[in-house]
């Protein structure tokens, strides 16, 4: 029996003594139920898969450069571990670096890494520029113990502030937007937007929760773009929008109208056209966002007097400071108020400062004379 060679490919038999092929270097099997050994299929097979690996080595980024130090990072299980929404617009960062990622790592330095970051905010907006120095941060802070940069260059790169005539993204929402939003949303809707409105979840935790994640009354999860832990109460009137949803034998609590579980895309779509026809009516104010929500309830909880560890510990944030984040709208008019009435108090109630001052100078200047006589 003849025997086929290919070179960079490995035919053999496996331990069952079925034959099999496969390109060495990327791993890619041959079908050879379609393409049998020795057949023109089989050999126009192999050409094919040699010539897409030729193409995908000429265009892989280039080890030593720029692109060698993105690839490397996307390749370790920090990013393999971040939420999809993260993942997905660091690829999009990458995209925009593209024409420079041929740079040589010898050349990288924060002046370079300062220039790209200036060039992004004219290009592509403060916010996304600020996107891109956070990716090529991580690039570099992993790619360090790996001997393969010296330091992270965009470390001390100052992030871009949003403009002052910006008005802030993801705004809460009012009372009056809420019951509007709520009377008019279909039935599978409202359930969602209820559950985001009662418990601060991002949306897309709220719409990947399962089942079996609520239990006793309790929200057991845990935050997707962080990996916290939350353990969130179900209020009455959550239990009550819970209760009231259509039956569905989807594993998440939440479903579309065919039963099965949301995609955050088609939620995203169907929360778009219904907002509009509601901003079309002259129902709601232009501005609301599902990420609003999670505000709302931060700045709901700010306005009450908790805490901003306590807010972060609901909304499943490691710090405080993104708790202040997204609070940042609250009304505290009425905590300031209780300050500045004390404020008046010990300004108007009792002696004067100056008075105070005066008795103590007067008492000085008596201990100073009674020394002297003495």
């Amino acid at each position: 029996m003849t025997q086929v060679r290919v070179k960079g490919f490995k035919i053999f038999n496996d331990r069952h003594g079925k034959p099999r092929c496969y390109h060495r270097k990327t791993g890619h099997k041959v079908d050879l139920t379609h393409a049998p050994i020795g057949s023109a299929e089989f050999f126009a097979e192999c050409e094919t898969i040699r010539a897409i690996a030729e193409a995908q080595r000429a265009t892989a980024p280039k080890a030593g450069t720029l692109g060698g130090l993105i690839q490397s990072y996307f390749e370790t299980e920090h990013y393999q571990n971040l939420a999809e929404a993260t993942r997905r617009d660091y690829r999009k960062c990458a995209d925009f670096l593209e024409p420079i990622l041929d740079t040589p790592i010898h050349m990288i330095d924060t002046p370079l890494i300062a220039g790209i970051h200036d060039k992004a905010a004219q290009k592509i907006g403060w916010r996304r520029a600020n996107m891109v120095r956070t990716l090529l941060s991580e690039v570099f802070r992993y790619n360090i113990p790996k001997g393969l940069i010296s330091a992270n260059f965009a470390k001390d790169v100052i992030p871009k502030r949003r403009p002052r005539d910006r008005a802030y993204a993801n705004r809460p929402w009012t009372i009056e937007e809420r019951d509007t939003v709520l009377g008019k949303a279909k039935p599978h809707v409202r359930v969602a937007l209820a559950l985001m409105m009662n418990t601060g979840l991002d949306p897309s935790d709220a719409l990947r929760l399962r089942k079996d994640q609520v239990d006793d009354g309790t929200i057991w999860g845990v935050r997707g773009k962080t990996g916290e832990e939350v353990a969130i109460p179900v209020s009455p009137t959550l239990q009550a929008a819970l209760d009231r949803m259509p039956d569905h034998d989807a594993e998440t609590v939440l479903s579309n109208s065919r039963g099965e579980a949301w995609t955050y895309n088609g939620f995203s779509t169907v929360w778009h056209r219904f907002k509009t026809t509601l901003e079309n009516e002259g129902l709601i104010e232009k501005g609301l966002t599902l990420k609003g929500l999670r505000h709302t309830v931060a700045t709901t909880l700010r306005e009450a007097g908790l805490d901003e560890r306590r807010i972060a510990d609901l909304l499943g944030q490691k710090t405080p400071s993104m708790a202040r984040h997204y609070s940042r709208s609250a009304n505290l008019a009425d905590k300031n108020r209780e300050t500045m009435a004390n404020w008046k108090k010990r300004t108007e109630g009792g002696p004067k400062v100056s008075n105070l001052r005066r008795k103590a100078s007067n008492l000085t200047e008596t201990r100073i004379s009674h020394e002297q006589k003495i």
